[in-house]
C-alpha cells in the first residue's frame, strides 16, 4: 500500500498559540508513549490477526527517537518498495538521506505492525500546526503485500482519527497523497477525507498550465467531547 507522504506547508509557526502554555500540540507531543496511549489510544490492541492466514501480528506505538536503527531501516525499505517510484517521478524527487532524517523528527510517533520482529506495516503521525489549525498529520502509511487488502489500513487510519478526536484543540486529520496514486485517494475518500483548502490548485504561468503532483487531504474532527479512557471511573 503506497499511500501517503508529508508535504510541508506553513507549519506550526503560523499559529499564535504555537509554543504558548496552552498550546494543545505541545501538550500532546510532550507525553511519553505510555501516557499518550492511555490518554488518546486506550483501546489500541497489542495484537492483530490476519483475517485469511490467521497469523498473529504485534501492534505497538513508539516515538521516532526510540526506533532502533533496524526498525528505521525496515520502515524506510517499505516506503521505497511501495512508494519509491512515485517519489522518483515527482517534482520533489527521492532523497534517501533527507527522508531518513524526516523519519527521525522528534514529534513523530509510529504505530508498527510486526510479525515476529519483521515490520509488515506502519503509520506515522504527528500533532502539529497547519495554517493556524492544530491537526494530526499522517506522515506515512505503508503496508507490505502480505497485509494488504485485509482492512488493516482502515484500522490504522482509525487510530489517527481517534487521537484527533480525543485531543483537545485538534481540528482535523491531514495527509498528502500523490495525484498519480488514484487507488490511495479513493481509499481516503471512503474514509471521509476531501481536498483541503491548502491543497495546491492548477495555475497558469507564462501561458503554461501548472498542475501539482500531490494533493493535500483532510477530515474534520467530529468533536464529541473527551471519551473516557479505559480505566476512567464510570
Amino acid at each position: 500500500m503506497n499511500m501517503v507522504f508529508r508535504q510541508k506547508t506553513v507549519g506550526r509557526e503560523s499559529s499564535q498559540n504555537a509554543g504558548t502554555p496552552g498550546d494543545p500540540v505541545d501538550q500532546v507531543n510532550a507525553m511519553p508513549d505510555e501516557a499518550f496511549i492511555k490518554e488518546y489510544l486506550p483501546l489500541l490492541p497489542c495484537e492483530w490477526r490476519h483475517p485469511v492466514s490467521e497469523a498473529s501480528y504485534a501492534i505497538s506505538l513508539v516515538q521516532a527517537a526510540s526506533l532502533t536503527e533496524a526498525q528505521l531501516n525496515r520502515c524506510f525499505a517499505i516506503i521505497d518498495q511501495t512508494s519509491g517510484q512515485d517519489y522518483r517521478s515527482s517534482l520533489q524527487g527521492w532523497h534517501p538521506s533527507a527522508k531518513k532524517q524526516e523519519m527521525r523528527s522528534p514529534d513523530l510517533r509510529y504505530i508498527l505492525v510486526r510479525r515476529g520482529e519483521e515490520i509488515c506495516g506502519f503509520v506515522s503521525l504527528m500533532p502539529t500546526w497547519e495554517n493556524g489549525e492544530a491537526v494530526v498529520y499522517c506522515y506515512e502509511i505503508h503496508l507490505t503485500d502480505e497485509v494488504k487488502g485485509t482492512g488493516l489500513g482502515s484500522q490504522l487510519m482509525g487510530y489517527l482519527t481517534e487521537v484527533a478526536e480525543r485531543a483537545e484543540g485538534i481540528e482535523k486529520v491531514m495527509l498528502t497523497c500523490f495525484v498519480r496514486n488514484e487507488r490511495a485517494r479513493r481509499f481516503y475518500e471512503r474514509l471521509g477525507f476531501g481536498v483541503d483548502a491548502q491543497s495546491p490548485r492548477e495555475r497558469r504561468l507564462r501561458g503554461k498550465l501548472l498542475v501539482a503532483d500531490y494533493v493535500i487531504m483532510s477530515r474534520r474532527v467530529k468533536r464529541r467531547g473527551r471519551k473516557p479512557a479505559a480505566d476512567d471511573d464510570e
